[in-house]
């Protein structure tokens, strides 16, 4: 039975680019659902003469906000699954029916679009932010996914029905990856170009990949607690489950994060331990790792690899001001945040 799939875009002051995106994406879909994140300008308005249906947000909520937002109103609409398209055109509507096809063979998985076969195209910087990314999403997800950063997706909506999303910003997408992954279910990757424009990204580097990184590492830390103290335990993500319920108090959650940042680092150290020394009674803890035939000792070192992986980066950063040119950080990545599926 073929499904009914819609495009969502959430949209926030992309009035330039958010008419085009519209019409290439009704060539394979019938609806369009725009989420108007509080825009100033007239993204709304161009929205909807294109034909997309706008859903008002008041105020400035963030990409996370305004996914929720569009995942209701698709399942209030009776869709099957919907594909996630950015608003700024870094994303080619041309490429949808990829992910149509890929659904069509895999109903039940999250589709991604990867980019990684075009790294001439991607920022230097950019693309060893991604590279570290998906070395810890993949591990929270039980799989190697080769673009975690990608936006342009597709979801099934009784994937994302079983699942509660507590992450804002860019924090979600990130979110929707592990909590997928860590319950069982596939997520499959399609081939995208990779496009870098002109437009002016809402990425914020510092915020938002901050945000990210401690949601990443406090998700990581749970999953291993669990995991070092279950026998044959694969997936650890159910929903309402400490994790998600520690997320609805926003203080709590920030305190919790910090708290889990600033002892991450020793912490590796007592799960490698626990893998190498597991109790008698513990018998194939840390089962999705066994799996790899990798040992645990490699998380650990990329974990504890982080704030060298910093130093370096701020190191080439001063010395191309200074007039010279290193690239020690790139080989790093390429041996401390390998593809341990691979």
């Amino acid at each position: 039975m073929t499904s009914k799939i819609c495009v969502i875009i959430p949209a926030y002051n992309t009035e330039e680019m958010i008419g085009p995106v519209i019409g290439g994406a009704l060539k394979y879909v019938e609806q369009v659902l725009v989420a108007d994140d509080g825009s100033t300008d007239q993204t709304a308005r161009i929205a909807a003469k294109a034909g997309a249906e706008v859903i008002f947000i008041g105020e400035n909520r963030g990409k996370g906000h305004a996914l929720k937002v569009l995942f209701q109103r698709a399942m209030d609409e009776g869709y099957d699954a919907v594909i996630s398209v950015d608003a700024d055109g870094q994303h080619e509507p041309k490429e949808i029916p990829r992910f149509m096809a890929a659904h069509a063979k895999a109903p039940d998985d999250i589709i991604v679009g990867s980019r990684m076969d075009e790294q001439s195209k991607i920022p230097q910087a950019r693309y060893n932010s991604m590279h570290v990314a998906r070395f810890f999403i993949s591990i929270a997800s039980n799989q190697f996914i080769e673009d975690t950063q990608c936006g342009f997706r597709l979801y099934p909506m009784s994937l994302i029905q079983k699942m509660n999303l507590t992450q804002e910003r860019y924090v979600t997408e990130s979110e929707i990856l592990m909590k997928a992954g860590d319950m069982g279910a596939f997520i499959t990757s399609v081939r995208i170009g990779a496009i870098y424009g002109d437009y002016v990204s809402h990425f914020k580097s510092v915020i938002d990949v901050g945000a990210i990184t401690a949601y990443v590492i406090s998700y990581l830390i749970v999953k291993f607690i669990i995991d070092g103290v279950s026998s044959n335990r694969y997936f650890s993500y159910s929903k309402n489950n400490f994790r998600d319920r520690v997320s609805k108090f926003k203080i709590i959650d920030l305190i919790f994060k910090t708290a889990i940042v600033l002892t991450s680092l020793p912490a590796t150290f007592l799960f490698w331990l626990l893998f190498v020394f597991p109790p008698p009674f513990i018998k194939n803890n840390y089962a999705s790792i066994r799996k790899l035939n990798c040992g645990y000792f490699k998380i650990t070192i990329a974990s504890n690899m982080l704030p060298v992986l910093l130093i370096i980066g701020i190191f080439e950063k001063l010395s191309r001001l200074a007039g010279f040119r290193f690239k020690y950080l790139d080989e790093f990545i390429k041996k401390h945040y390998p593809n341990l599926w691979a």
